[in-house]
């Protein structure tokens, strides 16, 4: 390598103070050479090349759009849009949409920055941190944004749930404090597990802190938009959920939440014990079967029952409910035990909601806590062993979490 070029390349080798605006640079580069490739291919021929068949596109090169910015986590980069005319369909760019100004991904920080505390000025300014001074944002390009928020959790609260055959359903009430009145104070969410293993959101609703009417309410909506009765209902100890259950998904299996279980004998216990008394009731749900589940549950009341009866009896209220998992497959039983496919993407929305407080409409703040929990799906980690959600939706019968081999039929 001549002497030259070695010296020219190392000028051109970003140092640590300039990694960012470098690599912002090559994601220009790389993304106005997508877009070049892009009407290669609609016209079939390079830059200056002439048509080589009859039958080719007759559409040429026009030059450029206008200098458009665009908004990605890297930063904001520029780009010029390739414009092609003579074609009998409109040229539409696969990788810049008209009037993109942002990704999708960009758009998933506003609510993920509005949920760590920002105020909406301190909100614009972080962003410009993040995306350059030069990013396409705005007060009001911000505040549509966020209405759009609220116009697109109205269309998803009418979309079709006939589509797809869900095995599972988790629901629960969420208690945020975030821009909720006090009548509505819960967030009444479900999710869904498909045959497939996905999880999916489907229910994200203020209600008045878990009733029966609440709860009946969401769970008559998903039924009139289409959804079957899942296999099995995961939900907490709250009374409301149970009795819409019974009377809406009167056939779904009803699995009570371990962690709330084990929360609530905890608190009818001494400081001074909790910590061996939260060690054995841990065990309890991770029992191999349901038989050895019951001995554990028994070694534990011989233990506390005589200085701790109250703790003892919620223990073995609705035990039948404890142990509905044995009945469905034992590599699902991580998932089934408790209610943390929704717990999880909202323990960090419960530390920071200061900012959506904010909000004086239930629609605004529950718009946004949806479009968080929507960003949250996209990472939703599938259920393990997903070819055995097949026979559970088929009606297949398991006992101690193995499959019941059905006896043969006997040839006419």
């Amino acid at each position: 390598m001549p002497r030259s070029n070695r010296v020219e390349s190392a000028k051109t080798r970003p140092t640590w103070e300039t990694l960012e605006t470098w690599v912002r640079g090559k994601v220009q580069e790389f993304i106005q050479e997508v877009l070049e490739a892009e009407v290669t291919e609609v016209l079939g021929r390079q830059r200056h090349e002439r048509r080589a068949d009859v039958d080719a596109p007759v559409g040429y090169r026009n030059g450029y759009g206008k200098p458009r910015r665009l908004a990605v986590q890297t930063g904001t980069i520029e780009l010029r849009r390739p414009r092609v005319r003579g074609l009998e369909a409109r040229f539409e760019s696969r990788g810049l949409p008209l009037f993109a100004r942002r990704t999708e991904q960009v758009a998933d920080l506003l609510p993920e920055r509005y949920l760590h505390g920002l105020a909406q000025g301190d909100f614009e300014l972080a962003l410009r941190g993040l995306l350059g001074d030069g990013a396409p944002l705005s007060a009001k390009s911000i505040e549509r944004l966020r209405a759009k928020f609220v116009t697109d959790y109205r269309a998803w609260t009418r979309r079709s749930l006939a589509d797809h055959e869900r095995v599972y359903a988790w629901a629960d009430g969420i208690y945020v404090r975030a821009g909720l009145e006090r009548e509505k104070a819960a967030l009444l969410v479900v999710i869904g597990a498909l045959r497939d293993g996905r999880k999916e959101v489907l229910a994200v609703v203020p209600g008045y802190r878990e009733s029966t009417d609440s709860w009946r309410a969401v769970l008559r909506d998903l039924r009139d938009r289409g959804l079957r009765v899942p296999k099995l209902l995961v939900a907490d100890g709250a009374a409301g959920i149970w009795a819409a259950g019974a009377e809406l998904w009167p056939t779904a299996a009803e699995q009570r939440c371990w962690n709330h279980k084990i929360m609530n004998v905890l608190t009818h216990l001494p400081k001074k014990v909790q910590a061996a008394a939260r060690e054995e009731l841990a065990a309890i749900p991770y029992a191999p079967t349901r038989a050895e589940a019951e001995r554990r549950r028994d070694a534990f009341a011989r233990t506390y029952r005589r200085a701790y009866p109250r703790a003892v009896e919620i223990l073995e209220t609705d035990w039948e409910r404890l142990v509905t998992v044995y009945d469905f497959p034992e590599g699902h039983w991580k998932h089934l035990r408790t209610t943390n496919v929704i717990e999880s993407p909202f323990a960090a929305v419960r530390l920071r909601t200061d900012a959506a407080k904010r909000f004086k409409k239930v629609d605004n703040a529950t718009a946004l806590l949806w479009r968080l929990l929507l960003v949250a799906e996209r990472r939703f980690r599938r259920l393990t062993a997903p070819e055995q959600l097949a026979a559970v939706y088929d009606g297949r019968r398991f006992e101690d979490g193995q499959l019941v081999k059905e006896p043969e039929k006997a040839a006419a």
